[in-house]
């Protein structure tokens, strides 16, 4: 009988000790993710970009260029993207929101 107990015990242990660690680092890096609040204008750039850049090429994360490298980015993406300047002013503005 004490094997018995002895060797569950061992065993709930390793399996707690295997598997906290692992949900520990989720429920962190879940906490650090903030959420952010757009205007009616940020999310209409942020569809605009998603929708008509991303139709060619992978999307780059916002903070991956300052405001200043933005600016010939979008503007030289503007006609193949075949957006009006209205649009393009809409998703230079959601890419610099927090700049």
């Amino acid at each position: 009988m004490k094997i018995k107990v002895g060797t569950g015990l061992i065993l709930g242990l390793l399996l707690m000790g295997c598997s906290s660690s692992k949900k520990t680092i989720e429920t962190t890096e879940v906490l650090e993710k903030k959420q952010v609040v757009l205007s009616s204008e940020q999310a209409e750039g942020k569809m605009l970009y998603e929708n008509n850049c991303g139709k060619c090429h992978a999307l780059f994360s916002a903070d991956k260029f300052s405001k200043e490298q933005w600016e010939p980015i979008v503007l030289r993406m503007q006609k193949k993207a075949r957006i009006t300047d209205e649009q393009r002013d809409l998703v230079f503005n959601y890419l610099v929101m927090n700049k």
